[in-house]
């Protein structure tokens, strides 16, 4: 009866269970009409970051540059790396590897956290994990700030390029991808509380697999172990997952590829373009995950009020 197919999503029984196409539909809906809702959250997010610390929102640009001052210690120092320039080399990973951790790992509670504001009927869900994804882009828009202020100053500008301009576009797709990956674990967090211990160890494994502290072009560290561990066909698949993509894009803007001489030594080259094939493959998967999130968030959002 058309007045079942009105009813809250709250009040929907088993028997009503609208298609994948009405659901997206829906979703967009609520988004376009919870515009101000959305830009009020993250708003609220980023001020209560920066209010719930003695420094505020420095930290934004403290905690990438104290990341890095550890790992070139750890690095340079105890391990004796040769790569020129290794603060810029690992800040240009640093940086969007942070943000990616910071949007999947909060993702694991934004919507359970949230009891009040779920079992209220009217209340869109899906605004609550796409409003922490947002304000997570906030925090890295400060640190790409710290990042290109600091490529621009190090060396006398060695590594200031116009390069840099294609930063916004490899954050566009990295954002679709981690939206796509937010939805399916703010979602299934509300009935499974164990999901979020498990993501946060693979986000700590995916630290040491990530081309983070190392590249594949390594020829004579991490990257040839890999190789050497993996095969060829392991390897490939570890060079090419999403979040290698992304490092490897930054890398490539920002400080440009490691070079090793035939007599041992170590340069990198001037800044490059990212693979644009990749990033365009990449995209794609990106918005077919960010649909399918969707649908998956919204199929399940009538019981989010019932578990919690």
């Amino acid at each position: 009866m058309p007045i079942a197919n009105d009813a809250p999503a709250t009040y929907r029984t088993s028997a009503v269970r609208p298609g994948p196409a009405t659901l997206i539909a829906e979703a967009i809906r609520e988004l376009a009409s919870r515009r101000r809702l959305i830009a009020y959250l993250v708003r609220a997010d980023v001020r209560r970051k920066g209010t719930d610390t003695l420094l505020g929102n420095l930290w934004w640009a403290l905690d990438p540059l104290i990341a890095m001052a550890v790992y070139v210690f750890v690095m340079g120092v105890i391990f004796q790396r040769s790569v020129p320039d290794f603060p810029i080399y690992i800040l240009a990973a640093v940086v969007p590897f942070k943000w990616f951790t910071s949007s999947i790992g909060g993702s694991t509670g934004v919507v359970a956290k949230n009891e009040r504001l779920i079992k209220q009927i009217q209340f869109p869900k899906l605004v609550l994990p796409i409003a922490d994804a947002l304000a997570e882009l906030v925090s890295f828009a400060f640190g790409v700030l710290l990042l290109v202020g600091l490529t621009l100053l190090w060396a006398g500008g060695a590594h200031a390029s116009l390069m840099l301009l294609w930063i916004p576009v490899i954050a566009v797709v990295q954002l679709a991808f981690s939206l796509g990956i937010t939805l399916f674990v703010s979602a299934v967090t509300v009935f499974y509380r164990d999901v979020g211990i498990v993501v946060g160890h693979l986000l700590r494994m995916l630290f040491f697999i990530s081309p983070i502290l190392w590249s594949f072009e390594d020829a004579q560290g991490r990257g040839a172990s890999l190789k050497e561990g993996l095969g060829p066909t392991g390897f490939w698949i570890l060079e090419h997952n999403p979040v290698a993509i992304l490092l490897a894009s930054y890398r490539r803007v920002i400080y440009g590829q490691v070079q090793h001489g035939a007599d041992g030594g170590v340069t990198w080259s001037a800044p490059v373009a990212p693979d644009l094939g990749l990033l365009a493959a990449l995209f794609g998967v990106s918005l077919l995950l960010l649909v399918v999130g969707t649908w998956f968030f919204k199929r399940l959002e009538p019981a989010f009020a019932k578990i919690l």
